[in-house]
């Protein structure tokens, strides 16, 4: 076995403890995630990210792009590919009782991707994130100045899942590809009124919702080359489906409860199309359109919690010259912006994000580090709104393992 050979065992090898992490770990800290399942992640690898999260459309041998299925055959027929990520966000919240400051950060992603028959099939598989909760708020008032207590409201955890996909190209011009996910995890809530008069009971209430279920992703692209120009149009779907779930209620006040549920949350029908254009390799223009249908869903048994989400996202990258000498010339500039509806009906406006990344490409390799810089705005929900800024790297790995060495 060669060098080369054995620093790509190592580096898996490394790499495994972090799927761990990725499972226990929290990356959020919003009270906005105390709604439904918490903050649900888009999944958009951290190159697209930087092009304000497009990706259905988005059809590129050196990424791979979880969200679509069909673009898994983009890969190169000898090249394995490894993409690891890992983000810091730093947030500001804000309502009528004053400001905070919150940092957090976590492993992102984890993913790799390789040919299986040619450029006709490809197989795709990683861990990353479904939804993150994490906040942990307090309020202190009083009842006609008679009675003072202290609410806590405290939540953590998340759904991680596991995927793995197939794609295949019908055609030159056709691909498609479906994703099967493992989602598992737990989420917790609490919520306590204590009063600081003695005689005043305190209320006190625990739940924890744990997720073991699976779901589909199908997806499809039309794509072809006509001299410099490319052209990709693209699409996916999921069907609603209710997961296998676990709910466990305890509430104290005089008298100890506990009750339990099944198979209370679902995840909504979703659809999504997208388009790109690319010319002589240098400039790509990307635009993302997709609607989840959450109002159809249920949560605790609730219909009346939850709306239907539209999001639209557009990005731009640039590489002014793949062969160049200079290495600013080799680089890849990106940009982007989208606008999405929140899920939960207290959140009245949408949200809205834009960023800026880039790429640095090795000398002599496919691998490149990516660097994205978002600035993301939220809320308000009541008074409550919330401003953030979020630093992610990957590196993006490409090496040529599937061809015979000469002796």
């Amino acid at each position: 076995m060669t060098m080369r050979a054995c620093l790509r065992y190592i580096l898996l090898l490394i790499a495994l403890p972090f799927t761990l992490l990725l499972s226990a770990q929290n990356n959020t800290s919003s009270p906005f995630s105390c709604y439904g399942l918490g903050d649900v992640n888009d999944n958009v690898p951290n190159a697209y990210r930087a092009m304000g999260s497009v990706g259905i459309g988005m059809r590129n041998r050196k990424v791979i792009c979880p969200s679509q299925p069909a673009s898994i055959t983009a890969c190169d027929s000898l090249t394995f590919m490894f993409d690891l990520a890992a983000d810091v966000m730093w947030t500001r919240y804000g309502d009528d009782a004053g400001k905070k400051n919150k940092a957090n950060g976590n492993l992102e992603y984890i993913t790799l991707q390789f040919p299986i028959y040619k450029r006709w099939i490809g197989f795709s598989a990683g861990l990353m994130p479904y939804s993150s909760v994490g906040y942990d708020i307090v309020i202190r008032d009083s009842i006609k100045s008679d009675y003072h207590y202290k609410s806590t409201f405290f939540g953590n955890g998340g759904i991680s899942e596991v995927y793995a996909g197939l794609s295949f190209n019908l055609f030159d011009w056709v691909a498609v590809g479906a994703n099967f996910y493992y989602m598992f995890g737990d989420v917790t809530n609490s919520r306590s009124v204590i009063f600081d008069e003695a005689e005043v009971n305190a209320v006190i209430q625990a739940s924890e919702t744990s997720v073991s279920s699976v779901r589909f992703r199908e997806g499809l692209q039309f794509f072809h080359t006509f001299g410099k120009h490319s052209f990709v149009l693209g699409g996916i779907f999921e069907n609603k489906r209710t997961l296998r779930s676990d709910y466990t209620v305890a509430e104290s006040t005089q008298l100890d409860t506990v009750w339990t549920a099944e198979n209370i949350a679902q995840v909504p029908m979703m659809f999504g199309v997208g388009a790109s254009y690319t010319w002589d390799n240098r400039l790509t223009i990307g635009f993302d359109y997709s609607r989840q249908y959450w109002s159809q869903t249920k949560y605790m048994d609730g219909f009346d919690a939850l709306r239907d989400r539209n999001k639209y996202a557009f990005g731009m990258e640039y590489r002014h010259n793949p062969i160049g000498r200079n290495y600013a010339e080799r680089m890849f500039w990106r940009v982007g912006c989208n606008i999405a509806d929140s899920y939960v009906t207290k959140i009245t406006k949408p949200d809205y994000m834009v960023s800026l990344g880039f790429g640095f490409p090795l000398r002599n390799a496919g691998t490149v580090f990516n660097a994205t810089i978002e600035y993301g705005h939220r809320g308000p929900a009541a008074s409550l709104e919330e401003n953030y800024i979020r630093f992610t790297i990957n590196a993006a790995i490409c090496e040529n393992w599937f061809f015979k060495r000469r002796l």
